[in-house]
């Protein structure tokens, strides 16, 4: 008989081939690949929370999930079993927390990266790189101007009532408040596949929380300020307005990565 454990993971994932990461029937989910492993490698029924619910086609470097039970398998051998396993989903990282520690309840923060990728080329080239970039990069036709995008996330930063940046359909919340710490804008120059010239642009947004698809309108939202089909100076007013509506279209799920998750003794979160 072994003492029950709570480990916390660290996970990985490219979530083009999944539907989301929440568990359901019949569908292939992160939470549901990711369980089937971690029964495999423990002998035991297995549930995980995790920290994000992210959404069909959504990236994740690093995820987190608590896994709970009175498993034999040591913390360090877990990744190495369950990575065995496993294609498009991996553990990077298992560590013991205490007993009452949630991934979920106990987070703290969370850091997403929102890639946008124009390519600059014509023809057989640009057609290579769509092919190989379509599920990891939001496609462009043409190169945003990266300093109005950075003035549309100086009006996003702060705490807000965010009901202007959240779609329907997500479940019900108790507030519509929340804190967007800040906001990072870079643009660099790359080859993609095929030798296509890429500007690739990451929006890296860091907040306490996120209501449903809101990072995807903060993206859509920023690429049209960038684009001059919305002027920054207006978004403070969407803001205000409480409404859906008045902000910018849910950029896809393809360019959304979950890079990181926070909990209270992650000093690098609290002291920026």
């Amino acid at each position: 008989m072994h003492n029950m454990r709570n480990v916390l993971l660290t996970i990985a994932y490219d979530g083009s081939g999944f539907r989301g990461w929440q568990r359901q029937p019949d569908t292939r989910t992160v939470q549901g690949v990711l369980e089937e492993a971690l029964a495999r490698v423990t002998g035991q029924d297995i549930t995980i929370a995790g920290t994000s619910r992210t959404d069909a086609g959504v990236h994740a470097m690093g995820q987190r999930a608590t896994l709970r039970g009175d498993f034999g398998i040591p913390t360090d051998r877990i990744a190495i079993a369950v990575n065995d396993l496993t294609e498009d989903v991996k553990i990077l990282h298992a560590e013991d927390r205490p007993e009452r520690f949630h991934a979920r309840f106990d987070a703290t923060g969370k850091t997403y990266i929102y890639r946008m990728t124009a390519i600059e080329d014509v023809a057989e080239k640009a057609q290579a790189a769509r092919i190989f970039l379509r599920k990891y990069r939001y496609l462009l036709k043409e190169k945003p101007n990266t300093d109005k995008m950075y003035e549309a996330a100086k009006a996003i930063e702060g705490m807000h009532d965010f009901a202007s940046f959240r779609s329907a359909g997500g479940a019900e919340v108790k507030s519509t408040v929340r804190t967007v710490r800040r906001i990072l804008v870079t643009q660099t120059a790359a080859e993609g596949p095929g030798g296509a010239r890429l500007s690739e642009v990451a929006i890296e947004v860091t907040g306490d929380g996120f209501l449903y698809n809101m990072v995807r309108i903060i993206a859509g939202t920023m690429l049209e300020a960038g684009l001059g089909r919305r002027d920054p100076a207006g978004i403070a007013d969407a803001i205000e307005a409480r409404d859906r509506s008045r902000t910018g279209h849910t950029a896809p799920a393809s360019g959304l990565y979950l890079k990181e998750v926070y909990f209270d003794n992650d000093r690098d979160y609290r002291d920026e």
